[in-house]
Formats: structure tokens, C-alpha cells, sequence
């Protein structure tokens, strides 16, 4: 097939850990690459905010990144980037020309605007494409949970429900999106479920791990905004120091720069704060950004990763530790409930309960042959469903479903839409 993947904000090129990086960025240059190693032709295309940029970036031979000029050419917050949307629909069509994709992929819901304008474009010039979408996160569900702290646009709902009914097919990451989706009134006949992946051949169990501090540690990895629950996890810290529990240290992963570079960051400050007023700052370290090569190292030398949103969408961060052995405390929320099997390859814990966290913090650090059953168990599931060349296999189905509820009846049609998709990756059947 030919595939066109739209991520207006989450250029599968940009570093990740900055304020608007992050997993998105992880999981389309991940499944576009695997979709690629499968014999697919992969475009992305991206919002170009740097002069700097080239118009096009190739990093795989079937891979190929599009910087597309919508809007200010400079860094814009998400939040910020609606109404550029046409921009970029303009730029993807004058890319495709005479030969457009099979499948456009949107990411995120203003990337889904300028597939299905893409797409309408296209389709009115007799050249159909299906559009599919994938969400990553849902204004419903953040409107819930923010109220009026949701800095999306206001429009953001109504939009968000129209990008779902419209598409053709649309690719949910868990379980519990697809019961919003349907609240959206998203046909369920029309969802798709295929979750994140993890690279399994960077994170695995065997490898370097950072030395510590103290007996034992935690880690918690996260973009740092108050969501992400990194005040909990201090919290526990305080609670797990109330069991007798001082010999534990935590380190907090994530943030704008390195942890000196944390001094301007305002949620930064708030935690560091916090730890000193709870009396644990001895034991907390913000690290600010690693690297995705550092990390393996730093999830190894960890007893457990904690993520303790208020909610999650998906979550890689919990796959990572899994991959590399470590059991997971997480919170019962989202994805989170799909990855993490409680009391298997990790355990859950009630939202925002910071002595539950601590209880189950406790609970493993007091019992390491359990903790190393608990990650033994959390690798052989990565290994087994969340490895990127699954998630570009149950990714690819979806397509097969958009394209197959597309073909017009007939059998001379059937066989030229089939051939097509045989000559699309090279005489291989999928």
C-alpha cells in the first residue's frame, strides 16, 4: 500500500520531552517505520517549524518524512495550531499530485481535519482515499478530568466527534477509548483496536543499568505537567518514609532540558517544593530529559516505574519498563488497565492515592523474588503483543477493513483494487 501519515504537531523527527513531544512523536515514527519494513511506501506529513528544515527527510527507503508549511514556520503550541489545518490539507494534496495514497492516516484530531480535507480534495478529483484515524487523546476525556485548567481550543469537541464519524475507520490505542468513542458516536462496527508498541530490540532486560544512590529505587517518566500525577508519587514518597521506609530513592524523568535547565520550569519548582516541605527532598532527584539510548539504563536500575496519571490515554512508558524487566505500579486508568495485568507483570492502584502507591511500592521492594516474577512476566507480554512489528500488523488490518468497505461491488473490480494492492508492495500478499 501507500500510506500517508499526517501528524501536524508530533514530527516523528523531533527530540522528544519538550512541552508538545512526546509519545505521539514515539508511535508514528515507530509504526511508520515498521509499516515500511513491511513493504509499504510511507509518507509522513508534518508542520514545518523551522526555516531550517528540509522539505523532505528520507530515513528509511520506503520512509519518508514532509515538512509541509502551514502556518508560522516556528514552534506554535498544539493548542494553537487549528487554524492552520487548511495550510496543511493544501500541502499534502499538492504533494500527492495525480497519485495519491490508499490510506491517509490522521494523528491526533487536527491531523485528522486535514486528512479527511486531504482526502475530500482528492476524492473530488476522482482519486479516492480512505481515511483513517487514530486519536492518542480525547478532548472528552481531558475536558473531564481538567475542566477549566483544558487549554484546547474550544471548538475542540464538536470537531473531535466530526473527525470520528467521518473517517472511515478509526484505529482506538485500548479498550476503554472505545467505549468513548462510541459515547462520540462513532459507529463501533467502524473501530479498530491496535494499541502502542515498544521497541524490543532497544528496551530489553539484559544491558547496563545506572548505579544507585540507596537500596532501592523508583522511577517515574513523564512530561512534566500536572497531570502526569508526579506529586503523587512524591507523596508516596512521604508515606513510604511513615512505614520505615527511608532506604528508597526517586527519580523523576522528564521536563523541558537537563535538570539544571529545571530551574524556569514552573511545575518543576512546584514538585522541588513540594518535596521540601514533605521532608523527602533528600530522596527525590529530577532528572530532566535522558535520551532515548539512556534510557534502558536508567528503567533497569529501578525496583518499579510508577505512572500515576490522572489519566492516560495509552502510555508507553509502563511498555518500556516491561521490556526491560521492571514491574509497574500504575494507575487504574485508560490504557493503563489494558497494559499492566495486576498482581502479574505489575499492580494497580485506585487514581491519585498516594498511599496506595507507597503500599504498592512497598509491597515490592519487600519481596524482590517477586519483583523479578512480576518482570519476568511484564517482558515475555511485550514480547508477545506490544512488539511495533504487531502493532504494523493489527495497524495493517485496519487498513485492509477501509479498503475492503470501499471496493465497489463487482468482480472486475474486486480484481484490479486487489492487484493494486499486490503491485503496491511488490507482488506481496498481505
Amino acid at each position: 500500500m501507500r500510506i500517508s501519515m499526517v501528524s501536524e504537531h508530533a514530527s516523528p523527527l523531533a527530540a522528544l520531552g519538550g512541552v508538545d513531544a512526546g509519545g505521539q512523536n514515539v508511535h508514528v515514527a515507530e509504526l511508520s517505520l515498521a509499516l515500511a519494513r513491511r513493504g509499504h511506501d510511507v509518507t509522513v506529513y508534518t508542520r514545518r517549524d523551522d526555516p531550517a528544515l528540509p522539505d523532505r527527510v528520507r530515513t528509511d527507503p520506503r520512509l519518508e518524512v514532509v515538512h509541509v508549511t502551514a502556518g508560522p514556520v516556528r514552534t506554535v503550541p498544539k493548542d494553537l495550531l487549528l487554524p492552520y489545518m487548511g495550510e496543511l490539507a493544501e500541502g499534502i494534496v499538492e504533494d500527492w499530485g495525480q497519485e495519491p495514497p490508499d490510506i491517509v492516516h490522521g494523528h491526533f484530531w487536527m491531523s485528522g481535519l486535514a486528512a479527511l480535507d486531504a482526502a475530500r480534495q482528492s476524492r473530488a478529483e476522482g482519486r479516492p482515499v480512505q481515511v483513517i484515524q487514530t486519536f492518542h487523546a480525547l478532548g472528552t476525556v481531558k475536558r473531564r478530568h481538567q475542566g477549566a485548567e483544558d487549554t484546547s481550543p474550544s471548538e475542540r469537541l464538536v470537531l473531535e466527534a466530526m473527525v470520528g464519524r467521518s473517517a472511515d475507520r478509526v484505529v482506538a490505542t485500548c479498550s476503554d477509548e472505545v467505549f468513548e468513542l462510541k459515547a462520540m458516536g462513532v459507529p463501533g462496527g467502524r473501530v479498530s483496536i491496535a494499541p502502542c508498541g515498544v521497541d524490543v530490540d532497544l528496551f530489553t532486560p539484559h544491558g547496563p543499568a545506572e548505579d544507585r544512590a540507596r537500596a532501592h529505587r523508583i522511577v517515574s517518566v513523564g512530561r512534566l505537567v500536572p497531570r502526569k500525577g508526579m506529586d503523587l508519587v512524591i507523596r508516596a514518597m512521604r508515606a513510604l518514609a511513615d512505614l520505615g521506609r527511608v532506604d528508597v530513592e526517586l527519580h523523576i524523568v522528564g521536563g523541558a532540558g537537563s535538570s539544571t535547565a529545571l530551574e524556569d520550569d514552573p511545575e518543576a519548582q512546584r514538585l522541588r517544593a513540594l518535596a521540601v516541605d514533605l521532608g523527602v527532598a533528600d530522596r527525590v532527584v529530577l532528572r530532566g530529559q535522558v535520551s532515548r539510548a539512556e534510557m534502558p539504563a536508567v528503567l533497569r536500575s529501578a525496583d518499579a516505574v510508577v505512572c500515576a496519571p490522572w489519566y492516560e490515554p495509552f502510555g508507553i512508558v509502563p511498555l518500556e519498563a516491561m521490556a526491560c524487566g521492571v514491574p509497574v505500579v500504575a494507575a487504574a486508568v485508560g490504557g493503563l488497565v489494558d497494559t499492566v495485568v495486576h498482581g502479574s507483570t505489575g499492580l494497580h492502584v485506585p487514581p491519585r492515592d498516594p498511599a496506595a502507591i507507597a503500599a504498592a511500592i512497598s509491597d515490592i521492594v519487600g519481596e524482590p523474588a517477586w519483583a523479578r516474577e512480576l518482570g519476568d512476566t511484564g517482558y515475555r507480554r511485550v514480547k508477545a503483543r506490544y512488539s511495533w512489528s504487531r502493532i504494523a500488523a493489527d495497524t495493517e488490518k485496519a487498513y485492509q477493513a477501509a479498503l475492503t468497505d470501499a471496493a465497489p461491488a463487482g468482480p472486475a473490480t474486486a480484481r484490479r483494487s486487489a492487484a493494486r494492492r499486490l503491485e503496491s508492495t511488490g507482488g506481496r500478499a498481505l
